[in-house]
């Protein structure tokens, strides 16, 4: 801050000058002691100057409301949401949030460190603040072939960016708790001291090992128990609630009065039909306030709890000298919030968005990068008297589980089976390495006939096309459709594309405003429906988490950490 500005606020803090801006007479969270005051808010430029009773050149009446600060996303992909961050940007700041902690593990999983820079790019001179953890497993496993591989090397340019705070979630626990190299390179990069976790199921001692390492935070866990546990051995919780994993209340009876200021609120990959329908970090608190949890824990946990823990002391509560990020909210239930600034900036007014922007800063490149798409390639020869490992859905859940069947089969090749729900499922991969393809077999779809493609696949986002292929020349039809579109979703019946989203940012993200992009899921939903898909699977959902690997197990001895061992590719035969 320059002293003259600093002069015009304690000026004002001391009531000798009007401030910029004064809400009037709003009930006031404190997320410093979970009280509520009843006061006026006093701005200077982006500062608030004091809490009290003041005078502004713009006043704003705030009396019966709620004022709190603006919430912060502790853990998020952008890229899950399929818009773009600036079109992203405008269902947030309408939702309350205005920081978010994201990290841009899929687009650097297709661009490497140039979609990294582009996320910076895209996000600059916006009314959100948006912070960057960098990806730390790129790629995720070694059973696929990604874009890129970002070694400690490759990262280290972007450590000194300011809005780079640290690592991403640390998927790679195994290596992590058994100190490989190249983990250890990562966790060592100066000005990495912050490093978010991900250690589903971790404890004990191998929870020991991998704290130890320098992880300080964890938003995997999904009991209270295993909640518990991780706030007992010094890591932050992130509770989150996504769309393919809701754990919220299942975490909220581990938060007590005692423990909760190292909680904090994270949506992870949260989709944007939610995000429209039912919000963001606001939702998070409806739900927890519906359900009886105190609200003033909830606040700080979506506020000051957040900001702590990435170690930015300059927002987060409503006080002299900290950022002027506020909401204001009719009452303690519906958090859809009336009034928001940003930087002392009213951004928000009466539930519009006063701030506009184009979608993208300038056209996307092309990342389908694939030599060409055959009906050879998904050929798939049948074992004689050998049952075939079948991917098997579970509803609602973003795992995954594996049986053995007799596949059907015509003139000696594998062929989707409709009434057992069999279905042929292929991988092209799209990044211009290799030209692989890989085909297989999945059950739970319900699919009919017709075929569903995606370029969104978690981690390494190939083609993954026709998770459930009932007719070859469907598939094609649906890759060759997104090779064309740039990447996206497709739905294909009777040789002919019914439904489409591109996302020709590399594949994950539209280059267009959010209703487009609501529109054609709309239709992608619709089509689903129409060819068998039942209401309680989310087929692209569960088609972009089919390409993610089961990370193998550790086990500990009296000698300590064994290694299971390591990645490898999974025979399709019994």
């Amino acid at each position: 801050m320059k002293n003259i500005d600093l002069t015009e606020v304690l000026a004002a803090a001391r009531g000798e000058v009007p401030a910029d801006i004064v809400l009037k007479g709003g009930c006031i969270f404190n997320s410093f002691t979970g009280e509520w005051e009843i006061g006026d808010v006093a701005i200077v430029g982006e500062t608030i100057a004091g809490i009290g009773s003041y005078s502004g050149k713009k006043e704003i009446d705030v009396t019966g409301k709620y004022v709190t600060p603006g919430f912060m996303d502790s853990h998020l992909h952008i890229e899950s949401t399929m818009v773009a961050p600036r079109e992203l940007a405008k269902i947030l700041l309408l939702n309350g949030v205005t920081t978010i902690f994201a990290d841009p593990h899929e687009i650097a999983n297709v661009l490497g460190t140039a979609g990294i820079e582009l996320m910076l790019t895209e996000t600059e001179a916006i009314p959100l603040d948006v912070f960057f953890m960098l990806p730390s497993c790129v790629p995720a496993t070694e059973m696929e072939t990604s874009g890129t591989v970002l070694t400690a090397a490759k990262l280290e340019p972007l450590v000194s960016h300011p809005r780079v705070l640290g690592l991403g979630e640390m998927m790679n626990y195994p290596g992590t708790i058994n100190a490989a190299a190249a983990v250890l390179d990562k966790l060592a990069l100066a000005g990495c001291s912050l490093c978010d976790g991900h250690a589903p199921g971790v404890s004990g001692k191998a929870l020991n090992t991998y704290l130890a390492a320098g992880i300080s935070s964890d938003h995997e866990a999904t009991t209270a128990d295993e909640a518990m546990e991780k706030l007992r051995r010094g890591a932050y919780l992130m509770l989150r609630e996504a769309s393919g994993a809701h754990n919220l209340l299942a975490l909220l009876p581990a938060v007590t009065p005692l423990n909760c200021r190292r909680c904090c609120l994270a949506t992870d990959d949260r989709h944007l039909d939610e995000l429209v329908s039912e919000g963001s970090i606001n939702y998070l608190i409806e739900i927890g306030t519906a359900h009886g949890y105190p609200v003033e824990q909830l606040l700080q946990m979506a506020t000051l709890n957040t900001a702590e823990r990435f170690r930015l002391y300059d927002r987060g509560a409503l006080a002299p000298g900290y950022k002027a990020d506020i909401c204001v909210f009719n009452n303690l239930v519906n958090f859809q919030p009336q009034l928001v600034l940003k930087n002392g900036v009213v951004i928000v007014n009466k539930q519009k968005l006063l701030w506009q922007s184009p979608p993208l800063l300038k056209d996307p490149e092309n990342t389908m990068h694939l030599e060409d798409v055959r009906e050879q390639q998904l050929r798939l020869p049948v074992m004689n008297g050998r049952k075939a490992r079948v991917i098997r859905i579970v509803p609602e859940q973003i795992l995954t589980e594996t049986e053995y069947v007799q596949p059907k089969a015509e003139a000696g090749f594998v062929v989707s089976d409709t009434e057992r729900d069999i279905l042929k499922l292929a991988v092209w991969e799209r990044h211009g390495s290799n030209g692989n393809t890989g085909v297989g077999l999945v059950r739970g779809f319900g699919l009919q006939r017709g075929a569903l493609a995606s370029t969104v696949a978690h981690d390494s986002h190939n083609l993954i096309v026709v998770v459930v292929g009932v007719d070859d020349q469907d598939m094609l039809t649906a890759a060759v459709a997104l090779q064309e579109a740039g990447g996206g979703l497709a739905v294909v019946a009777d040789g002919e594309v019914k439904a489409m989203l591109p996302l020709p940012l590399a594949g994950l993200m539209s280059d267009q405003n959010t209703e487009f992009v609501q529109h054609k899921l709309q239709q992608l939903n619709f089509w689903t429906a129409e060819l068998g898909v039942p209401e309680n699977v989310n087929a692209f959902n569960c088609l972009s988490f089919l390409a993610l690997p089961v990370i193998p197990s550790l086990r500990l001895s009296d000698k300590g950490l064994v290694d299971v061992g390591k990645f490898a590719i999974v025979d399709l035969w019994e």
